[in-house]
């Protein structure tokens, strides 16, 4: 049963809410003449979408800024009304859709804690009840009568988070609160959320930019842009579909080409001219395939003989994770470059990476290890499946590590050498 409904949710502001004197007057003048005064330019924050929640689901919303995802929440949440369309949410609201929000600066912590339990529904013994596990959790002891005006974002954040979480509520919805804080409390809000999935069962909406958490948390993700839904399903399908749509996006504002790349620095010694990629036949391409031979190609033009220099290439995310690196440092005599054009290439035998969207980061360094040329994202490639369907590929991690299975399913003791003469064999070669 859903326990959330969108139908043909619309939400529209309008343009310039500001006006000048001479405009308003104008539009006196025009109503007194009784004309239409000119309206303002409408902008649809959402636009005609529809979608449901079962009740128990884990959803992830996802989308580049001002796809519309914190108007959706705030809508969900009652913060806002639609402009045109229904949404009808069954259940008791836990939101945490800003810092702060639901606190109030005036009171202290532990009168806010019993402010948002009693907004949820709750009496005042069941809240008091879980009371001191909200506390522990925000780790706020010492400033839990202190008034809330007085809290730090960080703090804000911690007892935001702890009170939606500990407190019952049918609906969990949480806008970025997983990217707030530091190491050790990201780490404590996702074990927490974790543990409501699946322990709870708890409905949850979910908006975040960090995709890797969102896939591993999130059993359906609904990808919004412009407004509107463009993929609702398959959690490793729409990311998928959103980190190819952000490389498009990637690759049209940082290419070699154009002279732009993320992150370039550059001396003048050497420029990389051009940068490619050949696939298992030889031929240059943007699509490479998991498990098979890659090449990876570039020119640099340099203004002067370079003695022994050390080129390196490496994978990274979109969203600018590294994941792995080759570089030359490993030949004992490194060829040096010469005034004008010189070729390098890589060759990957056995290309490791699973299916998705990647980036490729270059630098050279001279004999010194001085850093001459470095850029990240100068181009972005896809990986295809090779021969192993991608529903049978790894769901998580980047690398596609070659192995073995050996299982022995004869009764063993713990004592016994269990090291078959086939693993044997394996080892030795």
């Amino acid at each position: 049963m859903a326990i959330i409904e969108v139908e043909h949710l619309t939400k529209e502001y309008r343009l310039g809410q500001l006006t000048k004197v001479g405009d308003t007057f104008k539009g006196i003048a025009a109503r007194l003449r009784g004309r239409k005064p000119p309206e303002r330019k409408a902008f649809k924050a959402l636009d005609d979408v529809t979608f449901s929640v079962e009740e128990g689901e884990v959803v992830g919303i996802i989308g580049p800024n001002g796809a519309g995802k914190s108007t959706l929440l705030k809508i969900l949440c009652g913060v806002t009304r639609p402009s045109w369309g229904n949404c009808i949410v069954g259940g008791k609201v836990a939101p945490l859709i800003e810092v702060g929000a639901g606190l109030v600066g005036d009171l202290t912590g532990r009168e806010n804690i019993y402010l948002n339990g009693t907004i949820l529904g709750l009496g005042r013994k069941e809240i008091t009840s879980a009371l001191g596990q909200i506390i522990e959790f925000a780790e706020l002891e010492e400033f839990i009568d202190t008034p809330i005006k007085r809290y730090s974002s960080g703090m804000k954040v911690r007892l935001g988070f702890s009170i939606a979480t500990t407190l019952k509520s049918e609906i969990l919805i949480m806008d970025e609160v997983l990217a707030v804080g530091d190491m050790a409390f990201q780490r404590k809000c996702f074990d927490r959320m974790e543990n409501l999935i699946k322990t709870e069962g708890r409905t949850i909406l979910l908006v975040s930019h960090n995709m890797r958490q969102v896939e591993r948390l999130c059993s359906r993700i609904v990808l919004l842009n412009n407004g509107r839904v463009i993929e609702d399903g398959n959690p490793k399908k729409v990311c998928d579909l959103y980190f190819e749509q952000s490389s498009k996006k990637i690759m049209g504002e940082y290419n070699v080409s154009g002279g732009q790349a993320r992150n370039l620095r550059m001396t003048g010694e050497v420029i990389l001219h051009s940068l490619s990629l050949l696939n298992e036949e030889g031929e240059e391409s943007d699509a490479m395939r998991s498990g098979y031979p890659m090449v990876i190609q570039a020119w640099f033009d340099c203004d002067r003989h370079i003695e022994s220099p050390e080129v390196v290439f490496g994978f990274h995310t979109p969203d600018l994770i590294y994941i792995a690196s080759m570089d030359s440092a490993r030949l004992m005599n490194k060829p040096n470059f010469r005034e004008g054009k010189n070729l390098v290439q890589c060759v990957i035998p056995e290309l490791p990476l699973i299916p998705g969207i990647y980036g490729l980061r270059v630098g050279v360094l001279d004999r010194y290890r001085r850093e001459m040329f470095y850029g990240e994202s100068i181009k972005t490639f896809s990986v295809l499946p090779g021969d192993i369907p991608v529903s049978k590929t790894a769901a998580l991690g980047f690398i596609d590590i070659k192995h073995e299975w050996h299982i022995n399913t004869n009764s063993v003791s713990l004592n016994d050498d269990v090291t078959s003469d086939t693993a044997t064999e394996s080892l030795a070669r």
